[in-house]
């Protein structure tokens, strides 16, 4: 099904999201979560109430992205989140089933990549501050790094508590709660019955079903859209336009499955060096990864996508790729930082007999 369902990748040329004026598409956003949220469905309906019930769906998805907000930021002192960072290291913390189902994701993502993605990577990122361009030296760094480890958070599901092994442990999840939010948010519209939905907060979407007889477009930015696009490594996507003015370079045409992108243009500053500082750090060094602008992750559902985008970026490009052909049902497209393009195989043009 994924290889099938991916066979029109394309580059082009200036795609915008215009919502069509449709008599049953709705489309509502909200800012949660420190980002967009976006919700656009179909709402089938033979009275003259649809407006009123799409809007009470909608608010009752945004509610559900409010909820895990409070329950899971690690920047709300109230947040049961903040409660597990500030006592685990003392003692075992009980926590929600909800919390725990997350936190053992968040685990499972990262026995995968070998550590590369890491909840605790706010061990060391707490000393980053990206809107006043501000970073840790390298004393700083070198002193918190060795809190930096997955394994030092224990979890009982029999108990459903969660400990720390050191002191200095901080978890962040923000590299999958946004995308464990979006699959809340979809199982809600499914249960209203919602056949046709794109729901989206920030880089990470599910598509649910298909546009209504065509696939749904979704586009990956250009992560320096100034710069030159270079065409796709080796014979993938031969054919391939290129257009340095857009502001998306990729179009995929998609249905029925989730999205997930991380790249170091969203949240980053130019230090004095000219280096890059960005949000996604590599859990061996405590800095910001290197080698990889974007990576756009395909699969099943978007809490795993989401963690396996950050995951792939710190990884690199050949073990990032590496790792998406060990998993069934995921796919990728990276973009390096010489703006080469790398897809897994599933995303390659198909060989033709003669």
């Amino acid at each position: 099904f994924m290889k099938n369902c991916y066979f029109l990748l394309f580059l082009f040329c200036g795609l915008a999201f215009s919502i069509q004026s449709h008599a049953q598409w709705f489309d509502f956003s909200i800012n949660s979560m420190t980002t967009r949220v976006e919700l656009e469905f179909w709402l089938e309906s033979k009275s003259g109430s649809a407006q009123a019930r799409a809007k009470r769906l909608s608010e009752k998805v945004f509610n559900e992205f409010s909820r895990i907000d409070e329950r899971m930021s690690r920047y709300r002192e109230d947040s049961e989140l903040s409660e597990v960072n500030r006592m685990a290291a003392s003692k075992n913390v009980l926590v929600s089933s909800e919390l725990l189902i997350v936190l053992k994701k968040s685990q499972q993502v990262s026995r995968l990549s070998g550590g590369a993605f890491d909840m605790t990577f706010s061990s060391v990122g707490y000393l980053y501050d990206l809107r006043a361009s501000v970073q840790p030296d390298q004393k700083a760094i070198r002193e918190s790094l060795p809190a930096i480890n997955y394994q030092n958070v224990l979890l009982n599901p029999t108990a459903r508590t969660v400990g720390f092994k050191e002191k200095g442990v901080l978890i962040d999840l923000g590299g999958i709660a946004k995308g464990y939010a979006v699959d809340q948010g979809v199982a809600i519209l499914k249960k209203a019955g919602i056949k046709h939905a794109r729901l989206s907060a920030g880089g990470d979407m599910y598509l649910l079903g298909d546009k209504r007889g065509k696939p749904w477009v979704v586009g990956i930015k250009d992560p320096r859209p100034a710069g030159n696009v270079i065409p796709p490594v080796e014979n993938n996507w031969k054919n391939a336009k290129q257009d340095t003015a857009s502001e998306f370079i990729v179009a995929l045409p998609l249905a029925e499955v989730a999205i997930s992108t991380s790249g170091d243009y969203e949240r980053f500053f130019i230090d004095e060096a000219g280096q890059r500082i960005h949000h996604i750090l590599s859990p061996e060094t405590g800095k910001p990864a290197k080698g990889i602008q974007s990576v756009s992750v395909i699969g099943p559902d978007t809490t795993t996508t989401d963690g396996l985008s950050t995951a792939i970026f710190v990884l690199g490009v050949k073990e990032g790729l590496a790792l998406v052909e060990r998993l069934a049902g995921i796919d990728a497209i990276i973009i390096d930082d010489q703006r080469r393009f790398h897809y897994s195989a599933g995303l390659m043009e198909p060989e033709v007999n003669n």
